[in-house]
């Protein structure tokens, strides 16, 4: 079940909401303010296979962004 961030336009507002299904997407509010105007942001995200993949060194990676595993989202720089 997927985490969203979204952005409100009307008081700009960055905030996450958990959904449970698709449409619950047309019900989300602001946090802050209430408004239904609200935009989802694009994110990165990581997934996790529990092992090392060949050819992969973790510690030679110089970026010290998380959220993602390619390390080259716009977060990473």
């Amino acid at each position: 079940m997927p985490v969203y961030d979204y952005k409100c336009r009307k008081c700009g507002a960055v905030f996450e909401k958990f959904l449970r299904s698709l449409s619950a997407a047309d019900s989300v509010k602001c946090e802050k303010c209430g408004s239904v105007e609200v935009q989802k942001m694009i994110t990165c995200c990581s997934i996790s296979g529990g092992g090392k993949s060949e050819g992969s060194d973790s510690s030679s990676s110089s970026s010290s962004c998380g959220s993602c595993s390619s390390h080259s989202c716009s977060t990473c720089h």
